[in-house]
């Protein structure tokens, strides 16, 4: 098994080819560009500040009012070792989270991952928006993953609701 110093030497090695670094800085200006779009796009919804993570997942909050008045979100997440987008359907607290998991349980979610109360995990439903993303189409990129939220949203929404 690694120590510690054996994996901070591999780190160093890999910060030395410098395309760490670029990788990083690119994922983190998409999903600050991307942020700022849908903002500006959709002004009728809550959007939290970005969580840059570590180097595990990136992501923002992007809800819907009436989802918000539930205490729900919708996080826009980039799981850097997957290399992909995913929505999750997030409660404001654990409690919030464990009630929607109970509500969820035995309706049809269609493609949607109905996740498990468990420690570490923030999601009430999971959907995979992009697999292998292609960040040097940033415009058709930004498109996909906002017509998959708002579709996404209003599922959510019939859920609820249905």
């Amino acid at each position: 098994m690694a120590t510690l110093n054996d994996a901070i030497t591999e780190y160093n090695a890999q910060l030395q080819k410098g395309q760490n670094q670029i990788a990083y800085k690119g994922i983190m200006t998409f999903m600050s560009r991307l942020k700022t779009a849908l903002e500006s796009s959709h002004p009728d919804y809550s959007v939290s500040g970005l969580y840059f993570g570590y180097m595990d997942m990136t992501y923002f909050a992007f809800t819907p009012l009436e989802l918000k008045r539930r205490n729900l979100k919708i996080a826009i997440v980039y799981l850097h070792q997957e290399n992909r987008f995913e929505l999750w359907l997030g409660g404001s607290n654990r409690k919030i989270q464990a009630e929607y998991i109970d509500f969820f349980k035995g309706k049809d979610l269609g493609f949607f991952r109905l996740s498990k109360v468990s420690p570490g995990v923030d999601s009430i439903i999971e959907s995979i928006i992009s697999e292998k993303p292609n960040f040097d189409d940033p415009a058709e990129l930004t498109n996909t993953i906002e017509k998959q939220t708002m579709g996404f949203a209003q599922k959510v929404h019939d859920l609820l609701l249905g």
